[in-house]
């Protein structure tokens, strides 16, 4: 019983601090990108699953959904708990999904690699942009027949998409220009690779460039929009906001697995 309760109270503080981080990250994330009311949203789903995990916690620390003596409430006590376990389950097991799938790393070098757009942060690249272009210069480097696809609309207040400012960023590194085509028109990853698929042949290998915590649901959003030869080259991403990404990747995997079935 008191290994019971040191395993719920650490649960319980560990749910907790993550629930505080997610909504210092997020609340900071909503108020400097574009797209605000599509982060507020995610933001809710993430919230849902914080609870959902607060309340494993509690229930492994006090058993409070099976105290009844009624043996009725006592089934539906065990069944809300099956439940929860289940649940927790199938999302641990999405983030170790998403978690294993960015560290897959392919240097086989294509014709073409789609470097994907992040959302500005006050019309300005956030870290993690700069990281996919710190690996994106890298890569056109070492492959002096390669070019970059930038993607990415979604224009902040002065009219820049991403895919523009990301091509300013790389003209400064000097990376010349006719090595980059723009795709700026897209405002999510599906469109990203619909409209990619429009430029190049998508049967044809392709480089992909993300980051690490995106590079999962990015290949399979690659393979839905028809590309077949899909090399991973996953970039860094920040440690400070890889849980709260995490779980922004979650939340839009389960909703698009619910959408394709």
């Amino acid at each position: 019983m008191n290994t019971r309760r040191i395993i719920g109270d650490i649960l319980i503080l560990i749910a907790a601090v993550f629930t505080v981080y997610l909504c210092i990250i997020m609340t900071r994330r909503i108020r400097s990108v574009v797209l605000r009311d599509d982060d507020m949203e995610i933001f809710r789903y993430e919230l849902v699953i914080c609870a959902l995990f607060l309340l494993f916690a509690f229930d492994v620390r006090f058993a409070f959904l099976t105290r009844t003596h009624s043996g009725l409430l006592k089934a539906v006590g065990w069944i809300l708990r099956f439940t929860i376990i289940f649940a927790v389950a199938l999302l641990l097991f999405f983030i170790g999904k998403i978690s294993v799938g960015g560290f897959i790393h392919d240097d086989t070098p294509a014709q073409n690699a789609i470097v994907l757009g992040l959302a500005l942060e006050d019309g300005k690249p956030a870290p993690n942009l700069l990281a996919r272009l710190d690996t994106a210069e890298r890569y056109i480097r070492s492959a002096p027949e390669s070019k970059l696809i930038l993607t990415g609309g979604n224009p902040d207040a002065s009219g820049k998409t991403e895919a523009a400012v990301m091509r300013e960023v790389l003209i400064t590194r000097g990376v010349a220009e006719d090595r980059m085509l723009l795709e700026d028109q897209a405002d999510s990853t599906k469109a990203n690779f619909r409209n990619t698929a429009r430029l190049i042949d998508p049967d044809d290998p392709v480089v992909l460039i993300t980051s690490n915590y995106h590079m999962d649901r990015a290949v399979q959003t690659a393979a839905d929009a028809g590309f077949t030869k899909i090399i991973r080259r996953p970039a860094p991403s920040s440690l400070l906001n890889y849980g709260s990404n995490i779980l922004y990747e979650v939340v839009l995997e389960l909703n698009e697995l619910t959408v394709r079935h």
